[in-house]
């Protein structure tokens, strides 16, 4: 862990997450993050957190400042206005009490964007992800090549690609093939466009990059925990932006390695196959959030 400060939220969220094989999506009235499924999104949350402790107690005191201001020195309550043009003290206190505050943000902000850019391990898998209006196309570089189109599914088509279940595949967030990615293992992901910018989110992952037209951005995550997360393009590239989900898919060692030999043939038919085998092991379980996870 690079900060000692994330260590006991990383220990709460490892006992709040607990469970088989999760998932990760929007749900109604969300207002938190989607549960971590990274240490970097574990570090994101944390960060979001310590946050609050400065931003509440701020937003307070201005609160109540300008309604001392307005109560005060309203123009019935004080006819005759001070003529005070400065003063030293208050000067040097909102000066100074500023700056206190900002450092204690600037710190930990910088020791987590450090993070982001620092992968633990040198990556063992590259994956090419291409925005186009308006899917993602996706290229693995590996030995055999591995590249396919991940298009929003159709409610037409669920039953073709056995995706009839709408909780584990939603409605605007399921795709016809997801990216498919072993579990613990470093995935360096590059991030470019073929025609508008476009831009890389998953929040479970902690992951958003920009995708620009002949720009090659690169980040990279390393999923904890097996299971189906969603992610959308984060950035407006025209009428049908609201259509291009992001699917992750993280499975275990072997299955990736079965996957990705079919892949190289056909696509659709080891995504078909993939999806047989997760449903012999264990059902995916739909992590609406940490509550729903821990319950």
């Amino acid at each position: 862990m690079r900060n000692p400060l994330y260590a006991v939220w990383a220990f709460a969220c490892t006992l709040l997450l607990a469970s088989k094989t999760q998932a990760a999506q929007p749900v109604d009235w969300q207002i938190g993050l989607q549960p971590a499924a990274t240490e970097i999104m574990r570090e994101v949350i944390w960060f979001n957190n310590y946050t609050l402790w400065f931003i509440t107690p701020i937003t307070l005191l201005v609160l109540v400042l300008l309604v001392l201001v307005m109560l005060r020195f309203r123009a019935r309550a004080n006819p005759n206005p001070s003529k005070t043009s400065h003063n030293t003290t208050i000067e040097v206190l909102w000066t100074l009490g500023p700056v206190v505050v900002l450092l204690f943000l600037a710190v930990p902000s910088f020791q987590l964007l450090t993070a982001q850019y620092t992968p633990p391990d040198e990556p063992q898998l590259t994956v090419k992800a291409v925005g186009y209006q308006w899917y993602w196309g996706y290229e693995y570089q590996v030995e055999q090549e591995v590249s396919f189109d991940s298009i929003i599914l159709s409610d037409a088509d669920r039953a073709a690609y056995g995706k009839e279940n709408r909780a584990e595949y939603p409605r605007l967030l399921a795709v016809d093939n997801e990216m498919v990615v072993p579990v613990d293992m470093t995935v360096r992901l590059l991030v470019t466009a073929a025609d508008v910018i476009h831009s890389f989110a998953m929040p479970s992952f902690g992951v958003k990059m920009d995708a620009v037209p002949g720009r090659l951005n690169e980040t990279w995550f390393k999923a904890e925990r097996e299971g189906l997360y969603y992610g959308q393009c984060s950035e407006l590239c025209g009428k049908d932006h609201a259509y291009m989900p992001i699917a992750i898919r993280v499975v275990s060692a072997e299955q990736y390695g079965t996957w990705l030999a079919a892949a190289a043939d056909d696509v659709e038919a080891a995504n078909a196959q993939l999806m047989a085998s997760i449903a012999a092991d264990a059902p995916v379980d739909v992590a609406a959030n940490a509550q729903k996870i821990e319950e």
